[in-house]
């Protein structure tokens, strides 16, 4: 396959993972901002989705104050935000519309479908379009997308090169959303365990589609441990840390097998998921979570980086 032709495969499908996971920080942001204020003083609920995009200097520039409207319009509908779900289903779309050949009818027409309805979206009276509606609209058309790639796509090159947008890109997302509730929502280290604590948790789960999947996983109380377990070590959940990190492999090792070259991205994969396989929640809590949380996702892109420079070239469109 043309590393051109890759790279578009690859990106389309970062976009598309990367849409969704917009979409579901701007849920976190609007249901912990529901919480009542228990601290009494400032609570950073909407800086602490901006810090997890990357962007929060980016939307201060632009907007200002952090009103749950601005981010809103800046997260979902801002087309200069590179990581707003408008600007990721737009660069999606048009990095399939150029590898059109690659895809089958039904994929292509997932990608398609998902843009021009987010056009008829844009063009919708604000007023009409609630969050949840637009989250909800945001994880069907990427769950589609996502479906049509699954049930219709060869097992070739290029599949294993979308998937490998898809893990890389999930694998970063979930450790981004785990920082937002550990980090920086909380009000106050005294408030560990609090109520407050607990439905911050329980937030972030449902954000995440995982909550009745923890519940059907971990009997009895939520706990810090248990969910971080949850998103980072355990095999069953298709988002935790250790699953992404086992599929990237997995597909580095079909590219590797079919182009008969190892490469380093391997190597840098294989040491991160011997990492996982052997860590312990505690050690994690040892280290600080925050800490850890920023470790992987430096190594998570230091795999990325060497995708690039391996298989792909120029810059991502």
């Amino acid at each position: 396959m043309l590393s051109r032709t890759a790279s578009h495969l690859y990106w389309m499908a970062r976009y598309i993972e990367r849409a969704e996971t917009t979409a579901r920080l701007l849920q976190v942001g609007a249901r912990n901002a529901l919480l009542p204020d228990i601290g009494g003083g400032f609570r950073n609920d909407w800086e602490a989705i901006l810090q997890a995009s990357g962007s929060l200097e980016m939307f201060r520039e632009k907007y200002g104050e952090t009103k749950q409207r601005n981010l809103e319009t800046f997260l979902f509908f801002d087309a200069e935000n590179p990581a707003s779900v408008r600007s990721c289903i737009e660069l999606a779309r048009e990095n399939a519309r150029v590898v059109r050949t690659g895809l089958t009818s039904q994929t292509w027409d997932a990608m398609n479908t998902a843009f021009q309805e987010m056009k008829e979206l844009h063009r919708t009276e604000r007023s009409k379009l609630s969050l949840t509606d637009l989250a909800e609209w945001t994880s069907r058309a990427c769950a589609q997308a996502r479906g049509s790639i699954h049930a219709t796509q060869l097992r070739n090159d290029g599949y294993h090169f979308m998937n490998l947008g898809f893990t890389l890109e999930r694998a970063d997302n979930t450790a981004r959303m785990l920082d937002v509730k550990y980090y920086v929502l909380l009000p106050s280290l005294s408030y560990v365990g609090s109520g407050l604590d607990q439905t911050q948790w329980v937030t972030l789960l449902r954000s995440m589609s995982a909550h009745r999947a923890f519940n059907w996983t971990y009997r009895g109380e939520i706990t810090a441990a248990r969910i971080a377990h949850f998103l980072i070590l355990n095999r069953q959940f298709p988002r935790s840390l250790l699953t992404a990190v086992e599929d990237t492999l997995d597909h580095l090792d079909h590219l590797a097998r079919g182009y008969k070259n190892p490469s380093r991205a391997q190597s840098a994969a294989r040491s991160l998921l011997a990492e996982l396989a052997e860590a312990e929640v505690e050690h994690i809590f040892d280290e600080g979570l925050h800490e850890f949380l920023t470790r992987f996702m430096g190594q998570n892109a230091g795999i990325a980086n060497i995708v690039q420079e391996t298989y792909l070239t120029g810059e991502p469109a």
